[in-house]
């Protein structure tokens, strides 16, 4: 079990790498054309409305009742029984999409008046920045639909996960950051704003992603017919479970959402840096804690549903074993060399325009969300031992409590500080989440840290804290900031690989091997 986890996690990180890869090339390409100012805002705006909603059903509430119950059908019914479900969850999730989609493009100015209160307000009142509601009631049109062919690949992502085809799932969001990068590029010069060749990257990535995910299910004969079953057993079951997942999993995204609605009342760039802030501790998170929780999740369900409950326990160790591993080094590492990360992604074209220094506000961003990143990556593991049980209603009450928690922060902290405060909000109401999740896990006798686990989390703090002060030592004694982008890249490479040679060396030295890492019943509990 063990090995087999490792192996299907390191394919799901590698094909998550080599998106967000390509997403930090697209974050740079929009940052050249856009900068940081009133149309980045704007266009992300656009943008992170669907892709909230998004990750808030599809690949949030939707994926985590959806995948348990799909892997107990398999479990004990077989293929034929799971292909009947397939087609009616399709059919029923597409319609109420499609609903949905249309409602939100033809009702965006509201949505954009309801989640950019700030440039609504302007807009009532005749101010300066008025065509920002303007323009961000226009890219929703384009964007909205992103929702309705995205949710379906999520729908397609998890079936084919659950039948361990998990390279096309992970390879497919390759094909988003492609379409917006070829859109930005040849068809900027098309529209009066270059935000419109985004907003229609971002609308043909995602009929994209669903045509390229249907051969794989017709592989696995999985490809059928949709068909509308609201009262479905199965189906009735995925919607119970549903409902209060909507604020489990997803309570992150829900948090950023809300840091929107109130970056778009402080000064201008707010909603920007926040973005780019997120999209570097995206990187990690995605790369580790969403490649582990992707793998773990059909795995805990398979478990369970076969009632091997000790098997189910070392899995979950192990999946916070590893997260741990990757987690804390990108947390130290991140905060000491944002600052050049920032400088080569994005500090180019329009970005580097202007008064304010969007590399040091970007960073001191980097650093605020870097303070949750483990926790961020902890719920990802954590939350499957909820949802793998078909229990939905403990992450649910934990969420609202982190909601309103969050809300709190961002009112004491935001006025001060702007949108660091937002970060830190966030970060903090992530740490009590990941904390609340494992704390019910233990009260339920599901799981507890191992005294290995422990010690292994040590060692790692250790070796990260030893890595982290090298590079730290290294960039300060370089006048990098003059040095040409080539330069700058070799430096970042550099220091990159150091890292990880230092980081893995010191874990060496402390005893952790290979084998440590790959075998999940590797200690008792």
């Amino acid at each position: 079990m063990g090995k087999g986890l490792f192996r299907s996690g390191m394919i799901v990180s590698a094909m998550t790498m080599i998106s967000r890869v390509l997403g930090l090339v697209r974050d740079s390409v929009v940052a050249n054309i856009l900068g940081a100012g009133a149309a980045a805002d704007v266009f992300l705006f656009a943008n992170r409305i669907p892709n909230f909603l998004r990750r808030l059903f599809a690949e949030g509430a939707f994926a985590q009742a959806f995948v348990p119950v799909l892997a107990e059908i398999k479990e004990q019914h077989g293929d034929d029984k799971v292909r009947l479900f397939v087609a009616q969850a399709a059919g029923t999730l597409g319609t109420i999409l499609l609903v949905v989609t249309l409602l939100g493009v033809i009702g965006s100015p509201i949505v954009a008046a309801l989640f950019g209160t700030g440039w609504f307000i302007d807009w009532w009142q005749g101010g300066e920045n008025a065509g920002q509601f303007e323009l961000a009631s226009s890219l929703l049109k384009i964007t909205f639909p992103y929702l309705f062919f995205v949710s379906l690949v999520a729908l397609s992502g998890a079936i084919l996960n659950v039948y361990n085809r998990f390279s096309a799932a992970a390879f497919t969001p390759v094909l988003l950051n492609i379409s917006i990068i070829l859109c930005a590029l040849f068809l900027q010069d098309a529209f009066s704003t270059s935000a419109y060749a985004l907003a229609w990257g971002v609308f043909i990535g995602g009929v994209v992603q669903l045509l390229f995910q249907l051969p794989f299910l017709a592989r696995i004969g999985m490809l059928k017919l949709p068909v509308f079953a609201w009262h479905s057993p199965e189906v009735t079951k995925v919607r119970k479970l549903m409902i209060p997942a909507l604020f489990g999993v997803s309570v992150s995204q829900i948090n950023l959402l809300l840091d929107t609605v109130i970056a778009s009342l402080l000064e201008k760039g707010s909603i920007a840096w926040l973005y780019y802030s997120d999209r570097l501790i995206e990187f990690p998170l995605g790369l580790f804690g969403i490649g582990i929780a992707t793998v773990i999740l059909p795995a805990l369900s398979k478990l369970h549903a076969t009632a091997k409950l000790e098997d189910f326990q070392h899995t979950l160790d192990w999946g916070v074993r590893f997260v741990l591993l990757l987690g804390i080094p990108a947390m130290l590492g991140l905060s000491v060399i944002s600052p050049l990360i920032i400088t080569v992604l994005f500090d180019h074209g329009a970005f580097s325009e202007g008064d304010v220094d969007n590399v040091r506000a970007v960073s001191l961003g980097v650093m605020a969300y870097s303070a949750g990143l483990v926790s961020f990556m902890l719920i990802k593991v954590l939350a499957p031992g909820f949802y793998s049980r078909q229990d939905t209603k403990t992450p649910v009450k934990i969420g609202i409590k982190m909601l309103v928690l969050n809300m709190v922060f961002n009112l004491l902290l935001a006025p001060f500080i702007g949108y660091l405060g937002l970060a830190l909000a966030t970060s903090i109401s992530a740490t009590c989440n990941a904390w609340l999740l494992y704390l019910n896990l233990k009260q339920q006798n599901v799981y507890c840290l191992s005294r290995f686990t422990l010690v292994f989390t040590l060692k790692c703090i250790i070796a990260s804290v030893i890595m982290a002060g090298g590079i730290y030592y290294l960039v300060s004694q370089f006048d990098w900031v003059s040095w040409s982008l080539l330069e700058q890249v070799g430096l970042l490479s550099g220091l990159l690989a150091l890292a990880g040679v230092v980081y893995f060396s010191v874990l060496f030295m402390c005893g952790i091997r290979l084998s440590t890492i790959k075998e999940v019943a590797n200690s008792a509990l």
